[in-house]
Formats: C-alpha cells, structure tokens, sequence
C-alpha cells in the first residue's frame, strides 16, 4: 500500500486520526424451509461481516480527500463512524481532538455530515422553514445564522426555492438545500457521502464549486465518497481507496494512475477503412477511418505505435490523451476481484 509520510505533521494540523480500526457487523441468517423455523428462533446462524480491518487514515486540517472503493468496500461505515453514527469495534478514532462518541454534543457541533438522497428538510414545508428549524434546535445566535444564511444562499444560489415546499424540489435543488443547512453552524470538517448521486449535470456543477470555493475561503476541510471518479479528481489532490475493509491505496491521483499503469487513448485517421494492428493495444472502436485504441504508455511508446500504424496505412491525423479515470479505477476494480 502506497502512503503519505505524515511524520512531521502536527497533532494541531491533524483533522482526522484513524489507528488500527476495525468494525464488525453480524447479521442472522435464516432459513427459508418450514422445517428450520425452530432452528431459526433458537439456534440461528450468524455470518460475521468485517466491514473495516486495521484501518489506519490521517486528514490533514484543510485537505479534500477523495474516499473510494466499489460497493460494501467500507466507505459509508467510516464516514458513520466519523460523524458518532458508529463505535468501532477496536481501535481508535479521533477528530478535531475528540472521540467522536465519547465527546458526541460537543463534536457534532463542530461538523457537518451530508448524504446523499437523505434530507434533513421538512417535506411538507417551505426550505425557509428548515433553516429556521436549524437556527432553533441549534441554538445559532441571530446574527451569526443571518451572516451564514446570506453566504449560503448567495453560493448555492438558494432564493430561487427558499419559498418552495421541499417536496416539490428537484433532486438537486434539495442536495443543495441540504449542503445550505449543513453549514448553518460554520463546522469545520465536512463528511459528504455521494453528495451528487442522481442529480443532474448543472446541479452537480453547482455542488463541485461549493465545495471547492468552501475548502479555499473558508479553510474547511472535507473528506468525500463518490463513485464518480472524474468527479473526485476536479476536487481532490489525494485520493484514499480502500477494498474489502483494508486501505488499499493512499497518495495523489497521478500517483495513482501510474501505479497501476499510464492507461492513455490514441484516436488515428486513416485513408482506409481498416484498422491498423497495433501491438500491446486494444481496438476500442473503427468508424469512417477513424480508430481508437487504449494503450498503456509504460509498456509501449506512442512513437512505436505511430510507426506500426505508418507502415500498414497512410496515417492522415492522430491525437492522445490519458484515459478517463473512471477507466483505471474500472481496472483496478476488476483486478482486486480476480
């Protein structure tokens, strides 16, 4: 596993601290056949699932950290052990100084927890109604809700819907409620679970530049899951992946790409309709002349495909750039399945 050398960082600079944490679920498992209805009420099966392994994690105050990994991987399970959802079964988790259990009304008010498709909005009331409610329950003086009210309505771009009822609002309008009302009482970390599921290319937009102008004018820090890749590279410079409970990879996405091979595309026009052969790579698509194939550029040069193709065609463009993101973690998915 690849890590960052945090040796001369702080405790002071330290956000989040996870050492050696392990959480373990157990289900009951039953039996669908009449005859194992006594063995399923007095002797029942118990599968044991270990959700995270000795996980060891620190964020730096002021990072974004991108939190990845296919699904039942473990990234919900750490980010509700963060926000008090849940104790670990062993180990140690801290944050901003404290245990987030142990000093659970004191923590919670210094964070902030979104996810996705789960709404602290009151169906049935305008959104004006819900910040009220936060100002209330959280007891946030006037004039500080009044300041972060104006900041998060002018940065989410909330008046449109402040008026409207929350069940009339469109998946994003409500992520963005729900991102406004998260910041109601200024936290200082940010914990977002797939904050952009389901909503719409602009809605997403929106979100991504929220988060990005938050984390650079306010110094919060944030640490986010998503499946969407490209999307957690706009955002973060360091991405950790964890697989089957254990941390897996933690370093800079360039890092990542070529750990785990310079993946790049090459699109070549050609003045035949057939596609050049080209060693080491694989034809994606061939369509009027035009041909694409995904390489790995450690294990063969451009130059050397450039030439093979010159040799079986009249080359007449050509044009390369690096693979999706979305391509390499697909690849990187499959190797850890195998």
């Amino acid at each position: 596993m690849d890590t960052l050398d945090r040796s001369a960082t702080c405790a002071g600079d330290i956000a989040v601290e996870l050492q050696g944490v392990n959480k373990t679920f157990y289900q009951r498992q039953r039996s669908a056949h009449v005859r194992d209805v006594f063995k399923n009420l007095f002797r029942p099966r118990v599968r044991e699932i270990r959700a995270l392994q000795d996980v060891d994690l620190v964020v730096r105050r002021g990072e974004i950290v991108a939190y990845a990994g296919p699904n039942g991987a473990g990234k919900s399970t750490t980010v509700k052990l963060l926000s008090s959802v849940l104790a670990p079964t062993s180990g140690s988790v801290r944050a901003l100084g404290m245990d987030p259990m142990r000093d659970r009304v004191a923590y919670v008010s210094r964070i902030g927890v979104v996810f996705g498709q789960r709404t602290e909005l009151w169906w049935d009331q305008p959104v004006s109604a819900s910040f009220e409610w936060k100002r209330v329950v959280w007891d946030i003086p006037q004039q500080r809700y009044e300041r972060m009210l104006d900041f998060v309505r002018e940065l989410l771009g909330l008046d449109e819907f402040m008026d409207s009822l929350a069940r009339q609002l469109s998946l994003g309008q409500k992520m963005r409620a729900d991102l406004g009302l998260m910041l109601m009482h200024e936290p200082e970390i940010l914990f977002l679970d797939e904050p952009t599921i389901g909503v719409d290319v602009l809605a997403r937009r929106h979100i991504l530049d929220f988060i990005k102008n938050l984390n650079r004018e306010q110094g919060v820090t944030v640490m986010i899951t998503s499946h969407d890749m490209d999307e957690l590279e706009q955002l973060a410079g360091r991405i950790v992946m964890i697989d089957r409970g254990r941390i897996a990879f933690d370093g800079p996405f360039d890092e990542l790409r070529n750990h785990f091979g310079d993946r790049r595309r090459l699109r070549l026009q050609t003045s035949g309709e057939e596609a050049p052969n080209l060693s080491r790579t694989e034809l994606l698509t061939t369509e009027a002349g035009w041909h694409e194939y995904v390489f790995d550029a450690e294990q063969i040069k451009l130059p050397t495909l450039l030439a093979e193709a010159s040799a079986q065609a009249s080359v007449l463009d050509a044009e390369t750039h690096r693979a999706p993101i979305d391509e390499v973690i697909a690849d990187i998915y499959a190797e850890w399945e195998t």
